[in-house]
């Protein structure tokens, strides 16, 4: 497990990071998002002792990183957002040379051989590092990372700069690698985080001000006071009838049809009063007057609306407010 407490760097005057606490559980895929200049990267190399806090603390496993700095860093396989690789080596004199430099323990040749079949090196394992393409160095960049077998693997911004198929291949890296593996991957790209991570941290300013799964900030932005409908079509006077019905419904605030996404449906976005859950009277009310109710859900935002609103809105989920 990973334990942050209270972590906050200054630059001089600067406030690169600001009081952030979190922990991250064995077996987790975490995500850390937000804009370029949040503060992800510096968390990161914190976390993996690359530079120093001004204050705080952070555990890795129980050892604590400038208490223990050798114990602590030899749980962790970081790769940073620009992979220190050596390009006059050839991927297996570089892997090599890293395995000889972390003091790794496992027979080397085995070992580096079953990390280039997990990262599908096999086919450039004796090619020049500076011959290869992007895609290719970011994976020698990984498989230097994975080399000890450490219980926690870091990637800064791991597909930054790669083609859309390579970027595939290495979400499905991520996802093989997270069965046995703490991963905790740092990105501004909403899509590749939601499609990776069990869990998000959202950072803004150097500031941790959301934390939880992508459809649990969802709930939380979004609120109890919102709901999706979707209901058969039936005769030609459907719509406003529903929304009639709808509307005078104690507790519902606003009924507003929004479309229809399924032929021969009717979908509304029903607004709710603080506190009042009128589902259960929704339903048996449509069910009373006949209609066919499809589907009631709580609304909620996408990945890409969630982060807008809760950067532009962080002051609701600053820790320091909550906590």
């Amino acid at each position: 497990m990973i334990k942050v407490t209270n972590l906050s760097k200054k630059y001089g005057n600067h406030v690169a990071v600001r009081n952030v606490s979190f922990t991250v559980n064995d077996g987790e895929v975490l995500g850390f998002l937000g804009l370029n200049g949040a503060g992800k990267s510096t968390i990161m190399n914190i976390m993996t002792g690359y530079i120093s806090m001004t204050t705080g603390s952070v555990e890795i496993d129980g050892c604590d990183i400038l208490e223990n700095p050798a114990e602590a860093k030899r749980h962790i396989g970081y790769l940073p957002e620009l992979p220190p690789l050596y390009p006059d080596m050839t991927v297996k004199e570089y892997l090599y040379f890293m395995y000889d430099l972390k003091k790794a323990r496992l027979p080397k040749a085995p070992h580096i051989e079953e990390i280039c079949d997990l990262v599908k090196l096999q086919n450039v394992y004796g090619r020049l590092i500076k011959n290869l393409s992007k895609g290719y160095r970011q994976r020698v960049g990984i498989a230097q990372a994975l080399i000890g077998n450490p219980d926690v693997i870091i990637l800064d911004e791991p597909t930054v700069g790669l083609d859309p198929k390579q970027i595939i291949e290495i979400r499905n890296l991520i996802h093989h690698l997270g069965k046995n593996h703490t991963v905790i991957v740092s990105s501004h790209i909403l899509s590749e985080i939601q499609s990776v991570c069990d869990r998000i941290l959202v950072i803004n300013n150097g500031t941790l001000i959301a934390d939880g799964a992508p459809e649990e900030l969802s709930r939380k932005i979004s609120g109890s006071g919102a709901l999706t409908l979707r209901i058969r079509e039936g005769s030609s006077g459907t719509k406003v009838a529903a929304q009639k019905l709808l509307a005078n419904i104690n507790g519902v605030s606003d009924v507003t049809f929004v479309g229809s996404e399924e032929p021969e449906t009717l979908d509304y976005a029903i607004s709710v009063n603080e506190g009042a859950d009128v589902r259960a009277v929704v339903i048996s009310r449509l069910l009373e007057q006949g209609f066919t109710v499809l589907s009631l859900s709580a609304a909620e935002l996408n990945l890409e609306q969630l982060f807008l609103k809760i950067t532009t809105e962080k002051s609701t989920f600053e820790k320091g407010e909550n906590e």
